[in-house]
């Protein structure tokens, strides 16, 4: 029975791209917090998906990417539970893609990437738009393989 999952399409066919939540950026109609899918599968264009609504960027006009790093302490968690806590670090992923829109403006998405996603996710950007990825600080470029 696992033979014949595996082999269904459905099973394999996972998408590229990465679990993303918009945090900003220059475009009115996206709401900020909403999460959704960054799917780079398509050869020629980014699709963002979040609760019925795509947003598609062809990756010719994308002319920046950078990837940073914010780490906050758990000040919170760690005065509740354990000052031990103190000591623990959370490390959030963000990248920046900037793009020219229809109209020739320049524009701006700011995602936060989910940590297991950010690798491929990366990868993927840096092959499909031809860009060299821009790290903000030595802890995003080991995190992002660079």
């Amino acid at each position: 029975m696992l033979w014949l999952a595996a082999g269904s399409p459905e099973f394999g066919a996972a998408v590229a791209g990465g679990r993303v939540e918009y945090v900003g950026g220059t475009l009115a109609n996206l709401p900020s917090k909403a999460e959704g899918r960054v799917n780079t599968s398509d050869p020629k264009t980014l699709v963002f998906q979040a609760r019925g609504q795509d947003m598609c960027v062809a990756y010719g006009e994308i002319n920046l990417l950078e990837y940073g790093q914010q780490t906050g302490r758990r000040y919170i968690m760690a005065l509740a539970i354990s000052p031990l806590l103190l000591l623990s670090r959370s490390r959030k992923h963000f990248l920046t893609i900037g793009y020219k829109d229809g109209d020739g403006n320049q524009q701006a998405l700011v995602f936060r990437v989910h940590k297991n996603d950010v690798r491929a996710l990366l990868a993927s950007l840096e092959a499909r738009t031809g860009l060299k990825l821009d790290y903000q600080d030595d802890e995003a470029r080991k995190a992002g393989g660079g």
